[in-house]
């Protein structure tokens, strides 16, 4: 009976560790056009598909106009953030 309690206790710990993962922070520094980022930077086409790992991530086909806001810089330097319609994700 212990042995199951261990278990359970070490699926736990290996599920919210996981969980953590998807929820760090891509960069520790962003570039943006004001303060609240908010400000549209540019306007970018996209010049091939893209489908991102996650639903952080914005998904797009060759050719459609993304709208940029943000620029992450740091240790993540080649992600942005914008969004598509009312979509909004970060791509690279």
């Amino acid at each position: 009976m212990a042995k199951f309690g261990v278990h359970r206790i070490l699926l736990l710990a290996i599920y919210l560790t996981k969980c953590l993962e998807s929820t760090k922070l891509l960069a520790d520094l962003k570039k943006c056009g004001d303060l609240e980022c908010e400000t549209l930077i540019s306007r970018v086409s996209a010049m091939r598909d893209y489908r991102g790992p996650d639903c952080r991530y914005l998904n797009f086909t060759k050719g459609e106009e993304i709208s940029v806001y943000v620029k992450l810089a740091g240790e993540r330097e080649d992600l942005w953030a914008g969004s598509k319609g009312t979509e909004f994700g970060y791509f690279p």
